[in-house]
This record gives structure tokens, sequence and C-alpha cells, in this order.
């Protein structure tokens, strides 16, 4: 096999009309079928970049998102409505083609088989198709503002890339010089950037240094080197900065010996105005149309503190708050579905311990099992949040009641993880990012046969990549949303972390 060269093409095809994204009109696109066992064609799977140029591959080898930094505006149009309603056009962003003996040009969705990975310590995703006995290979990598391209194949195969938008075609470099030199100088940086980690402690086996590792590189991928603005997913609607999300990933970054981009991801955060709103573009305007959260001081606080920025997260959140109380009551929590007093939210900004205890652990809002989600209501369930009283929000008054909370939570997990809580309305389909933070906490308490089954869980909800979705399907374990999520990827990393810390 060889790298193909003078047989890759540029199709440059313009989207003509207005896209209708309720997915109920027959002359709406169909999202094209997914391959037996797969996630559906234009679903990011993958991520590629280094904090700069920011790609996003479905598991077919196409390339569903493009922006010039993790959470700047999208160069390829890919709305998430539309992916919901399975209405996506099939010429939608950068589609690889396969032309076999001369035949008519097929995607890989119409392969026999495809597999993708990343390229061992790197960013640049791979994508294998078989068009029967013939292989044909994609690698992916970003550099400082082009997108570079590399295939191989064999005798008898042309391929083609059909790209529908002109702004993207003029930063795609394909088989040639610049794109040999990019992914170069791409797998050079990124293995540099990932020996600087601090390793995990003794005894990590091999998956768990797997799961450490890629999560270093997906936050890289999402955090603007420059700024630090810390993107929560390379996905229209979750190219954003969520306050919680970002403070985790500066925390994570802090664990993991890089205090350089804890520093960065949270003096970005200082300078926003949490009050504003629930999330923020990559230059710090907020986001209209979601009000702010409760949480957004008291995570910005503990990353602060983390980041070595101040001594404690009380002292950053009087900064935060210009010496003030911190608002969370009646307000949105990480759920994202009302306003109320919900748990997350106090135990982010319990500076008033005694106050504190009596409207989550009192009588009006406990149960004999645990931590419910919203004060004076036992009926609003379980709420998972409970671990942040034991990390990042250190309560020991409290850890009777996280315990009891998360073993009951661990104990009803899917094979692929745990839902947000018991009251979770969202459906059945467990989240990585709760599983996550659930055992990290269970590790910390002692928990660790509980904390290990939910990593195993996890992993399973890991793509054949390594990147981890928001949610995946109960049943199956294929990704339903956004992947990879920073949020989940940070709290994976502090969990492996409380588990083999290092010496």
């Amino acid at each position: 096999m060889g790298w193909a060269r003078a047989a890759l093409a540029l199709v440059a095809v313009l989207t003509a009309g207005a896209l209708l994204l309720s997915g109920g009109s027959g002359a709406d696109p169909k999202t094209p079928p997914a391959l037996p066992e797969m996630p559906p064609p234009f679903l990011g799977t993958a991520v590629v970049g280094d904090g700069g140029l920011t790609a996003a591959v479905d598991a077919y080898g196409d390339v569903v998102d493009l922006r010039p930094s993790p959470a700047g505006p999208a160069l390829i149009e890919n709305p998430s409505a539309r992916q919901a309603a399975g209405s996506v056009p099939s010429d939608t962003g950068i589609v690889p083609l396969v032309s076999l003996g001369g035949g008519r040009p097929r995607p890989l969705w119409t392969a026999d088989s495809v597999r993708q990975r990343y390229l061992s310590g790197t960013n640049m995703v791979v994508t294998t198709a078989r068009f029967g006995a013939r292989p044909v290979r994609i690698l992916y990598a970003a550099g400082t503002s082009s997108l570079a391209c590399l295939t191989r194949s064999t005798g008898g195969v042309r391929i083609s890339l059909r790209v529908a938008e002109p702004a993207v075609a003029r930063r795609l470099r394909c088989d040639d010089r610049v794109a040999r030199l990019t992914v170069r100088a791409a797998k050079r940086n990124d293995r540099r950037w990932l020996h600087r980690a601090r390793p995990l402690g003794p005894g990590a086996p091999a998956w768990a240094t797997a799961m450490y590792q890629r999560s270093l590189l997906v936050l890289r991928a999402l955090t603007n080197a420059r700024s630090g603005a810390v993107a929560a997913g390379a996905r229209d609607g979750w190219a954003y900065v969520w306050p919680r999300d970002a403070a985790t990933a500066a925390m994570a970054y802090a664990a993991a010996g890089y205090r350089g981009e804890a520093e960065r991801v949270t003096r970005f955060l200082l300078g926003l105005g949490l009050d504003q709103a629930a999330r923020f573009h990559g230059d710090g305007s907020p986001v209209a149309g979601r009000v702010a959260q409760g949480d957004a001081v008291g995570w910005v606080a503990a990353a602060a503190r983390a980041a070595g920025l101040v001594d404690s997260a009380p002292q950053a959140a009087r900064i935060l708050t210009g010496g003030g109380p911190i608002p969370w009551r009646d307000r949105p929590d990480y759920r994202e579905q009302g306003s109320g007093d919900y748990l997350g939210n106090a135990l982010a900004s319990a500076a008033d311990v005694s106050e504190f205890s009596r409207h989550i652990w009192g009588e009006s809002s406990g149960t004999p099992s645990g931590l419910v989600r919203e004060a004076g209501d036992p009926d609003s369930g379980l709420d998972s949040a409970a671990a942040w009283a034991v990390r990042p929000f250190s309560t020991p008054h409290l850890y009777p009641a996280a315990r009891a909370t998360l073993n009951h939570l661990a104990a009803q997990s899917t094979r692929y993880g745990i839902t947000p809580g018991e009251g979770w309305d969202g459906g059945e389909d467990p989240w990585t990012a709760p599983t996550a933070w659930s055992a990290r906490s269970l590790a910390a308490l002692g928990e660790r046969h509980a904390a290990l089954r939910l990593l195993t869980g996890l992993r399973r909800a890991a793509t054949p990549a390594g990147t981890l979705p928001e949610r995946v399907d109960a049943r199956s374990g294929l990704p339903r949303s956004t992947t990879p999520l920073a949020w989940s990827h940070a709290f994976a990393i502090l969990a492996l972390r409380q588990l083999w810390p290092s010496r």
C-alpha cells in the first residue's frame, strides 16, 4: 500500500436553501443510515486539534464540525437539531468518497466495515474502512490554520473528498507536502505535551493509563491554547464555555501537573461576567438564551484554588462576588431544567456551613438513604451531585450522607454507568460525567470497589477511539450525544488520580 497523491480531488458543493430542522417534512433530507452497531453519520465521535483549529470527526471519517478555535464560530454548519431530527444532508462538511475500479464514488458509511482510532499519544484520528478486501485509510491532523488529511489505499481505489463549504476547502490540505509536514509536527507536539503529564501512581492498569492519557489529550484539543477558553464539545450547541465544565478542566489540569494550563483556564473564567449567562463564547461574551446557573461562582472559586491563584476557595468566591453572598437560590443547576434550591448549587456555594446544612440535610430535604436534589422536596430523588460534598467541595459532616447516596446510585448502575439521579426525567440513558464524578468521590470515601465498578461502566461507554460521549444508549452503549465531552474527561482524570495517586 502507498499514500495516494494525485488521486485526491476536492469537490466544492454549495448547499442551497434554508435548512429545515423539524425532520417532519417529506422534503427534508435524511441522515444516511448507520452501519450495524455503529452511531449515525455526522455525529462527532472524535476531536482533532491542539487548542487552535478544532475538528470533529464522525465514526466514518467525515469532518462534521470545524472551528478556528475550540469555542469559535463554526466553519461547518451541522446543527444539533438536524442531527436529532435525522435530517442531516449527506453532503455536510467533509465527506471522503471511495471509487472502486472506476465505479461511482461511495462514502465510508457504505463500507463493509469501519474502525476508528487515534494515533498513539496524539490527537490525530485514523479511520479505516474495508470495501470487500480493499482497505482505505483516512488520517486527520490539525495545524495552526489548516486541516491536514493523508489517505492510503490499495491499487484501483480512488479517494476524493467532497467539501460542502468553500471556506472549508481553503483550509484543507491533503496528501501534499504541507499536509505531511502538519502531520509530522502534530505528532511531535502532542507527544511532547503528553510527556509533561504527571503519571498515575503505582499499580495503575494499562486501561487506566490509556483513559487518563486520552482524557488529557481531549482537554488539550478543547482548550484554546492562547486564551484558556474550554469548549464543552466540538459541536453546534456545545462549542461554548460553561463555567462549571471549564473549572473542572482546570482542576484536572492542575492534578495532572499542567500548572500553566490550569492557570490559563482559570484566568479566563475569572474574567467572565458569571451572573450574565449560563455559558459564554470563546471571546468571553455571554451566550443568550439561558440564565446564570447557581453553581458557577463556586466552581470557578474551586478552580482558582486548585490552580494556585488564591489561597482558598472562599477567598476566590469573595473576589468573584465582591464580598457578598454567593447567589445559588432559585437558580438552575447542572441539569438546566428550571430554577430552584438545588443540592449541587448549594454544595458549590456553601460558605455558611450551618445555613447550608439546614437547607440540604435537615428534616426538610434529607432522606434516610441520602441527599435529594431539591431542598424541601424528598420526592425530587437522590442526586449524584451529592458526590461534590466530598470532592471538590469537601464538607466532612456530609460524608455519611454522600456515601449513602452514591452507594445507592452505584447499586442501580447500568453496564455503562448511571443517570444523574433518581429524579432524572431525561430517560434511561447513562451519563458519563455523573458516572465519573461519583467514582471519584466514592474512591475518596474509601469505597474502592464501587468506584471501580463505575469506572468499568465508563470504559464500556467510551468509543473505540477512547472518547467519552455525554451520554450513551442504555442497551447498546452507542453515543447519543456530544462526543467527546470535556466535562466527562476532566472528571475521568480526577477519578483516576484519586484511585491511583502519584507518590
